[in-house]
């Protein structure tokens, strides 16, 4: 294999084997991957925003005390736990092309109701009922692309689907500063409160982009934009395995295997490894030196962005090595050496940037454990819907506790413990 064949094979996979699978791939990647990255993007632009709201306005306005900051993130995390299996369930008998857009609706309307919020105890209600909803993309997706995607293709495909919640976070930080600066008072609203609106506007063109285009699976799909032909092939083109159903056996052909308990604690202990993004320490390390708004929202993007180049990295390493569990000792390592760091703390302001910077590291393993569990389970559908939904699940149980014990707004911006 020459050189250009090899780069070629690192960036795209293997060619297709027929100019009709290239074409069909170039179909998929251009409506599944798109809706389903477009449809991270806004789920996580939820997320993200609550942080940056919090820190540009809405912790005064409310009169957040205390940490209320914190018990708002554990409800949001509850209701996003409780909603993770009946939500991947729920798409082994309603198609995905339905599902999905109907989630992103109600998660788009219910942040709008964010920005009229009084009270803090508003904002957890309405952040559980949200947390029900978005808890159906993350898992919901990876789970769609595992059903499209050849193993050689699929980590890449990982990787590029999870940095849309990082450019969620990314897009969320240039937004909230680019509207702090030329938004805030217009018709009588607060910066934080547009963002809340203009996730809502965000969010409804692309359930339309879902519900007219997205084609579900391949042995399930209608879509219109597919030949006859095109679909056999989606079918074909992918290793065989004899369909399963759902049925009242499914809690022993999951809980009775070894994937959801191994995937389960990799993914559980792997995302306490995130926790600095998800808390936002590096902006409250900026609020608490008096930064403005605008910065408080745009520095602390080097650490989404250490997290997007590290995560499509790893995806597209572990596509052509064929190998994956490696990523994980790698950002354990990562973020060791920065957590020294940053508990020492009386180091230069240089380093510390870089310090939190590359907290970002932690994120890197997320596209790659998932398209491994996926590979994994691929002849179950429906223990792969529940594994996929558990790693998930064993995750945000650690999250509940873990950023109140470990990362209390109280604590910042030193969080000796975390």
């Amino acid at each position: 294999m020459g050189v250009g064949s090899k780069i070629r094979t690192f960036l795209w996979g293997e060619k297709p084997a027929t100019r009709a699978e290239q074409v069909l791939l170039w179909k998929i990647d251009a409506v599944v991957v798109t809706f389903c990255c477009l449809q991270f993007l806004s789920n996580y632009l939820n997320r993200a925003n609550f942080g940056n709201a919090y820190l540009t306005g809405m912790a005064d306005d409310l009169k957040f005390r205390g940490k209320q900051f914190n018990q708002v993130q554990s409800i949001f995390t509850a209701g996003y736990i409780v909603g993770l299996w009946p939500n991947n369930l729920i798409l082994q008998v309603v198609p995905p092309r339905f599902w999905l857009p109907f989630c992103g609706i109600m998660w788009g309307t219910l942040s709008a109701t964010l920005a009229a919020a009084k009270t803090p105890q508003h904002v957890m209600v309405i952040r559980f009922f949200q947390a029900l909803f978005e808890s159906s993309t993350f898992t919901g997706c990876h789970w769609v692309l595992g059903s499209w995607y050849k193993e050689s293709e699929l980590g890449k495909r990982s990787g590029i689907f999870s940095t849309f919640a990082q450019m969620g976070s990314l897009w969320s930080g240039i937004m909230q500063g680019r509207i702090a600066q030329t938004m805030n008072g217009h018709l009588g609203l607060k910066s934080y409160q547009w963002l809340f609106i203009i996730d809502f506007a965000i969010a409804i063109p692309i359930a339309v982009f879902g519900f007219i285009f997205f084609p579900d699976t391949p042995r399930k799909t209608k879509a219109w934009f597919l030949t006859e032909a095109e679909r056999q092939l989606a079918v074909d083109r992918l290793p065989y395995h004899p369909p399963t159903k759902m049925s009242w056996n499914l809690f022993k052909r999951t809980f009775g295997r070894w994937h959801i308990y191994m995937f389960g604690a990799l993914f559980g202990f792997g995302s306490m490894l995130e926790s600095a993004g998800i808390n936002s320490v590096m902006g409250f390390w900026f609020r608490s030196m008096k930064f403005p708004k605008a910065k408080i929202n745009y520095y602390p993007l080097s650490l989404i962005a250490i997290a997007i180049f590290t995560t499509v990295l790893a995806a597209y390493a572990t596509d052509y090595f064929r190998s994956r569990w490696w990523v994980n000792p790698l950002m354990g390592v990562i973020v060791c050496f920065s957590s020294i760091l940053l508990l020492v703390w009386e180091i230069p302001y240089g380093l510390k940037f870089f310090a939190f910077a590359i907290q970002g590291a932690g994120y890197m393993g997320q596209a790659t454990n998932f398209a491994w569990a996926n590979i994994a389970c691929a002849d179950d559908e429906q223990e792969r819907a529940v594994v996929l939904a558990g790693m998930n699940v064993f995750s945000n149980i650690v999250n509940s506790w873990w950023n109140i014990v470990l990362y209390p707004a109280t604590d910042a911006p030193r969080y000796r413990n975390g």
